[in-house]
């Protein structure tokens, strides 16, 4: 049998509290998604209102995660330096007031800036949930931690869209950004009122801009960490590249409604969910790393039968849907893997490895974003940035990471998330 491993700081904390503190970690988590696809069934309508084309609309989602992925370079760093609590409050007011702002946005040029900046307030919740996960949890623990934080990346898709179609049955897409205000003011209030500094002060890193430079540079020597954040990027870029041209693909090419997109993109999330919660599950007989080799395979190869079955037209919508759902299924297995397993390596600057990690994976999205609209907003358009990007992730995972060569996780975990 295993020697249990060394109790974490999270093994120390009542289970009430450190209940308490997982779920505000899932609500920081979900902002980010809820910003990102609460307003998709309203980009057609946006595009009519402020008289714009299609492509430069989806340009305000790309500035999303813009600023998801540079908020994260910056504010991982200074989570590090000055501790989780304070950037991570100041982040969230950044983006409750970008939100207001949203609301009352009279171009397409001003809400695009606006989305920058929630960006950068998503960021940070993004960036130091992550961290916190790792100030208190490693090893498999973590790997089960941030499935149940999927869990949450797959809810908020499931809601937000559904909840941005219903509210647009009641009024215009700006009363969108209204629900997304109440939301984030939620959200700031919960983590004001709930989650405690996890950083101490001993443990702070206080080396100015030389330092995280210092720190940056020492992430990108290691090969496996790097191939890590590449692999999990990459499998990003596939989701985002639906997520970004599924609104136009699904109502424009086959005629939903706003209602009836919500309704796929739901089913599509609860691929995405399932296989999150199915991972705690395969966690208990195999390594994170035979998960995500696995996962990533699969992916790869229902990819390529996407863009098969675009081009050919064979079976219609369904013959869209059901390799995409197997799309997002395996994606919804690499998504905890592969940063756990990065973030697993720098304990030490976890703030700074999270961001780096939050800010390829953003960066690499965002660039899929409008390559789906450049290649024409279809399905093919979609396929093809899909497959592309599984097919890629299998590429960098063996021959960049070269899964035989990181260490086997030993010992129990040392928390165990509630089920």
């Amino acid at each position: 049998m295993n020697m249990r491993a060394e109790l974490s700081p999270g093994d120390l904390l009542p289970s009430g509290r450190r209940l308490r503190i997982v779920l505000v970690l899932g609500f920081l988590t979900a902002l980010g998604p809820l910003t990102i696809d609460m307003y998709l069934p309203a980009l057609p309508t946006i595009t009519t209102d402020l008289h714009s084309t299609d492509a430069a609309v989806q340009l305000t989602l790309t500035g999303t995660l813009l600023g998801l992925a540079l908020g994260q370079l910056l504010i991982g760093p200074l989570s590090d330096a000055f501790g989780r609590r304070t950037p991570l409050l100041a982040g969230m007011a950044v983006h409750v007031l970008a939100s207001v702002l949203c609301v009352i946005a009279p171009n397409l040029a001003v809400l695009g800036t606006l989305r920058v900046l929630q960006g950068l307030g998503a960021a940070a919740a993004a960036v130091i949930a992550m961290a916190i996960v790792r100030d208190l949890f490693s090893g498999l623990a973590a790997a089960k931690l941030f499935s149940r934080l999927m869990l949450v990346v797959g809810v908020a898709p499931i809601l937000a869209p559904t909840i941005g179609g219903t509210v647009l049955n009641w009024t215009s897409w700006r009363g969108v950004f209204v629900v997304l205000t109440v939301v984030s003011i939620a959200i700031l209030t919960a983590t004001a009122l709930v989650l405690p500094e996890t950083l101490p002060v001993q443990q702070r890193r206080n080396g100015g801009a030389a330092g995280t430079l210092r720190d940056y540079g020492r992430l990108f020597t290691d090969r496996a960490y790097v191939g890590l954040i590449l692999v999990a990027a990459l499998a990003f870029s596939a989701l985002f590249a639906y997520v970004s041209g599924s609104s136009f693909i699904f109502q424009d090419e086959y005629g939903m409604n706003e209602q009836q997109f919500a309704y796929v993109f739901a089913a599509g999330a609860v691929a995405l969910i399932g296989a999150t919660q199915f991972n705690v599950r395969l966690l208990r007989r195999w390594q994170p790393t035979q998960i995500l080799g696995g996962a990533l395979i699969a992916g790869a190869v229902s990819g390529i039968v996407l863009l098969i079955f675009a081009l050919t037209g064979f079976g219609g919508l369904a013959g869209i849907l059901v390799p995409l759902w197997l799309v997002l299924a395996a994606v919804g297995l690499a998504m905890p893997n592969a940063p756990a397993l990065a973030l697993s390596r720098h304990g030490e600057a976890a703030g700074t490895a999270a961001a780096l990690l939050g800010a390829v994976q953003f960066g690499v999205g965002a660039l899929a974003a409008p390559l789906v609209g450049v290649l024409g907003n279809s399905a093919i358009a979609m396929a093809i940035v899909v497959a592309g990007g599984m097919a890629a992730a299998v590429v960098v995972l063996w021959g960049v990471v070269r899964p035989s060569s990181l260490p086997v996780e030993t010992g129990e975990p040392v928390l165990a998330v509630a089920h």
